[in-house]
């Protein structure tokens, strides 16, 4: 640990002892954390890990009394020498302003929309009068400053909507550090970023939290932030810490089989054809809890031993400076099943492709606020080819607004086509009539990332399910109610679960009702994008594996949609890499991932975050300076140039080919592509 000598003679700055948080929900006490112990030191990293509903946010709201009324908290959370637990509203108010830093999940719910960001990052400060306000705006400038905003003397004056993803993420981190804190929580703070702003923004938390140094709180489900950058790592499952210990020991000897499970079930770059090992089930809700050890029922050691049923483990020393609650912590798991994917082969390239996508521009006018005349364009898609074979898949890959959606949206006619042609197994798609276009989609479908929303509430599932064969009158004929059950036995939901609504379902289960209902009509093409993005890494490995089985039992094709690198790597036969609505790299999974020639491939694949702690040592990475430009105004010649580190004149003033690369199958649109020289590149340290 990297202040193991500080840390024995300085106290913590945060010490939390027997914290337990119940809710009153219908008249009963839900136990949503159950008793946890945890310390925290100046300039020291602690994550707190598990899936949704361990208990990871309450217990952060809990250390800064953001729980509402309907909370009883119990046991001591001590913040330097002040007791939060019990604290007045003043005090607390005036403890978030001075000491806590807290950094949300999604900036646009952080930020107010309708006030200015320099307003919003010192009003804090203002109001507790330790910033005059005739010097709130200069100190606004000098905090996006710190947090690497280009323009901060124009940027402090927008609003929110005027700000990308990452910046606004940026500036709620400027905003939690205005008032040097002595601890900084993190809840989930790169969940909805790309993996290059996600590298970005975790390179300046680490800048700013060491130079003051803080003690830092991150919350999250992604191992591979976890790895590069945590010094400390506690494991939530059902309300209570189940191991905790420095980052290295976790990953490398982890004791509980819950983080064991966890580790094994995360899909890697560095994997090869071998199916995912998920957990089975589901996490418990706080309201049903198992009795004795929460983890039983889906342990890989302890499943049916009457100990684990009956008697809660305690959380105990394992190793040196390593704590797991349970009872057969020396037993080991058994062996992963490793074998390959059974995936039915693609098409050979002499047959026609099922799906063609060629010169495809989909362009969005912009319309003045008054005369509502076209006064430019958005190129949200600017020339695409790509093509889907028989079994087939292909996934597209990029940053947020680069055009992968509104491809997946213009194939299954919900977007129209300004220019180029979509044919679907021959047949052009693009000036089909409305029943024309109904009848075509029965042969595609797709699947969305979020798997409530795309549910009618009011229905049960078995009426989600079915919807699609009313819509085309077929119900009757493709076997109705027998039909539904039989796709509730593929997807794995039991058929007793067919009359329940979606509200009464885990995510994992709504997207497997998802999955069911664009199964129904027999498509012959799935278009899935970022099927498992709001999932937990063990329901995600198993919602992959289903993906994988269904296309082997009934020959899919799949276009994949996704920025989780690790994921691409599992599941696709080919990639294309989207940047500003074109294709920069496309080519097999094998050669991109392992030869990527094009550097804004080189700069993704070297921000994906590694789950091994000893790869923030093994070398740097390239991050990616300043903000995707706007598909309104997209640069001249080449338009990844104002972002490249391989840059030259030429960039600036020539767009590149999209042609095949020597020795390679791969095509690429680059003036300078080639294997990555780490010398001539950019980079910058992501840990500290």
């Amino acid at each position: 640990m990297k202040l193991a000598e500080e840390t024995a003679t300085t106290g913590p700055v945060l010490s939390v002892r027997g914290l337990k948080v119940e809710f009153s929900v219908s008249d009963r006490r839900v136990p949503v954390v159950r008793g946890i112990d945890f310390d925290v030191y100046p300039n020291e990293v602690l994550c707190i890990v598990g899936e949704s509903g361990s208990g990871k946010s309450v217990t952060s709201l809990a250390v800064t009394g953001l729980l509402p009324e309907t909370a009883q908290i119990e046991g001591s959370i001590r913040l330097g020498g002040m007791e939060v637990n019990g604290a007045d509203r003043d005090v607390l108010r005036r403890m978030r302003g001075e000491d806590v830093g807290f950094v949300f999940q999604d900036p646009g719910t952080t930020l107010n929309p309708v006030l200015k960001v320099g307003r919003q990052i010192t009003e804090g400060q203002v109001a507790l009068s330790r910033l005059r306000r005739a010097d709130a705006e200069a100190r606004a400038v000098e905090l996006l400053r710190d947090v690497d905003i280009a323009d901060p003397e124009q940027r402090v004056r927008q609003y929110p909507h005027q700000f990308s993803g990452g910046m606004r993420q940026r500036a709620v981190i400027a905003m939690a550090i205005a008032g040097q804190p002595k601890l900084i929580i993190a809840d989930e703070p790169t969940t909805a970023l790309d993996v290059t702003v996600q590298a970005q923004v975790l390179t300046v938390l680490a800048r700013r939290q060491a130079e003051m140094r803080a003690a830092v709180v991150l919350i999250t489900h992604d191992l591979g932030v976890v790895a590069q950058v945590a010094d400390r790592v506690a494991v939530m499952y059902g309300g209570r810490i189940v191991e905790t210990g420095p980052v290295d020991a976790i990953f490398r000897s982890p004791r509980h089989p819950y983080t064991r499970a966890l580790l094994r079930s995360i899909p890697r770059m560095d994997a090869g054809e071998a199916r995912l090992d998920p957990i089975p089930g589901q996490p418990p809700m706080p309201y049903a809890l198992p009795p004795g050890c929460a983890f039983e029922p889906r342990c890989a050691v302890g499943s049916g031993r009457p100990r684990c049923r009956t008697e809660d483990p305690t959380l105990s020393a394992v190793a040196a400076l390593q704590q797991a609650a349970c009872h057969y912590v020396d037993e080991a798991l058994p062996p992963a099943k490793v074998h390959a994917m059974a995936k039915p082969k693609p098409t050979e390239t002499t047959a026609p492709p099922l799906l063609e996508v060629e010169g495809l521009k989909v362009h969005f006018p912009i319309k003045s606020s008054v005369l509502r005349r076209t006064t430019g364009w958005v190129r949200a898609v600017d020339g695409v080819n790509i093509s889907v074979r028989a079994g087939e898949t292909l996934s597209l890959v990029g940053e947020s607004g680069c055009g992968k959606t509104t491809i997946g949206r213009t194939v299954m006619g919900l977007v129209p086509a300004s220019a180029g042609d979509i044919r679907f197994d021959g047949q052009s798609m693009v000036r089909l009539g409305r029943g024309e276009m109904r009848a075509a989609r029965r042969r595609m479908q797709y699947i969305f990332q979020d798997p409530y929303s795309s549910l009618n509430p009011v229905l049960p599932a078995e009426d989600i399910v079915s919807e699609p064969l009313r819509i085309h009158g077929l119900y009757e004929e493709m076997g109705g109610a027998r039909r539904v059950a039989e796709l509730f036995d593929m997807v794995g939901l039991s058929r007793g679960m067919l009359g329940r609504y979606p509200s009464e379902f885990s995510g994992g289960q709504r997207q497997r009702i998802g999955i069911a209902r664009a199964l129904i009509l027999e498509p012959r093409l799935l278009i899935l994008d970022e099927p498992v993005a709001a999932l937990d890494v063990s329901i995600q490995a198993q919602i992959l594996n289903l993906l994988q089985d269904l296309q082997a039992e009934l020959g899919l094709s799949y276009l994949f949609i996704a920025h989780n690198l690790s994921v691409v790597r599992h599941i696709s036969d080919r990639v294309a890499v989207m940047y500003l609505g074109r294709i920069v790299e496309q080519g097999t999974r094998d050669e991109l991932y392992d030869n990527p020639v094009h550097p804004y491939t080189q700069s993704l694949l070297s921000a994906a975050p590694d789950p091994d702690p000893a790869a923030r040592h093994a070398g740097r990475r390239i991050v990616l300076e300043g903000e995707i430009p706007s598909p309104a105004a997209p640069p001249d010649g080449c338009v990844f140039h104002p972002r490249c580190f391989r840059a030259s004149g030429r960039c600036s003033v020539e767009a590149p080919a999209f042609q095949p690369y020597s020795g390679l199958s791969t095509w690429t649109a680059c003036h300078h592509a080639g294997p990555l020289d780490r010398k001539s590149a950019t980079l910058a340290e992501v840990s500290r």
